[in-house]
């Protein structure tokens, strides 16, 4: 559904009143759809009080923290890069389902002291309204910290940022969504650098070949899934193309190359957490 011009106006009126009234904001800044927009916004309301804040760890892409970089520079915005070390800490590194509310706990943690010392009463991020509907228990963590969120409390869809940021002229309108690295290793495998580095090798070798839209590699230790979408597929079934991948794929380490043929779904190693907690549900009845 197309949103609609009227609502959407409201929304970002009602984005700007939030900034307005916050005054002085320390943004987490990915370079993603969603950031760059509230980065956008906050600089046109607030002019100089904005600083953005990306931090730089193991599990970030490169492309990623390029992106940050150059968008920051491209909107004029203060911009502070600060590196994290969550593969430190021995319970993130066990990959538990709630991984990503330590790595959030500990990376806004650090957002809130640098806000506390260069005098940003607020720290912010680009959270918004569609996060709820998916399991995100990093949004726990920073709700805790009393971080806040203004796409989601002017109840900004996916959708509509994605429009309003067409409407302001932003790159990133159509740009593809990305997760951390870790999103791609399955719960309870031990994450690690070299399975970090397999992923992100591994992703920037099939946008290389010119796939569309989403990507994603997911490590199965000696499995490779490969998620992509579903109109690329068809390329895949070419011997040449076949081969191409098979071999880069078996030449950083794994034994086995597959793909799914679903094609790409949006947080689809969360399924053995419904599935969990369903068989939790029946045993209890």
């Amino acid at each position: 559904m197309i949103p609609n011009d009227d609502d959407l106006a409201t929304k970002h009126q009602h984005l700007q009143n939030l900034l307005k009234e916050m005054g002085r904001v320390l943004i987490a800044f990915s370079g993603g759809v969603d950031s760059t927009l509230l980065l956008k916004v906050a600089r046109d309301v607030l002019d100089d009080e904005v600083l953005a804040v990306t931090a730089l760890s193991e599990t970030t892409p490169r492309h990623e923290r390029k992106d940050a970089i150059d968008l920051a520079k491209a909107l004029g915005v203060k911009h502070l890069q600060v590196q994290t070390h969550e593969l430190k800490l021995p319970e993130f590194v066990k990959n538990p389902e709630n991984k990503c509310y330590i790595c959030k706990k500990d990376r806004f943690s650090g957002l809130m002291e640098i806000a506390k010392k260069k005098g940003y009463p607020y720290v912010i991020d680009g959270g918004n309204r569609d996060d709820q509907r998916d399991y995100r228990p990093g949004i726990m963590a920073i709700r805790e910290l009393g971080v806040r969120s203004p796409l989601s409390e002017a109840k900004l869809s996916k959708k509509e940022i994605r429009v309003l940021s067409k409407q302001l002229n932003l790159p990133t309108w159509n740009k593809p969504s990305y997760a951390c690295l870790a999103s791609r290793i399955p719960y309870h495998s031990s994450i690690t650098a070299e399975k970090l580095s397999q992923v992100e090798a591994g992703e920037e070798f099939l946008r290389e070949l010119g796939l569309s839209g989403q990507i994603r590699v997911r490590n199965h230790r000696e499995i490779v899934r490969l998620e992509i979408e579903p109109n690329d597929i068809p390329r895949f079934m070419q011997f040449a193309m076949r081969k191409r991948v098979t071999e880069f794929f078996k030449g950083l380490g794994f034994k086995y190359i597959t793909l799914d043929l679903e094609g790409y779904n949006m947080g689809s190693l969360n399924r053995v957490i419904a599935a969990a907690q369903k068989e939790r549900h029946n045993g209890q009845r």
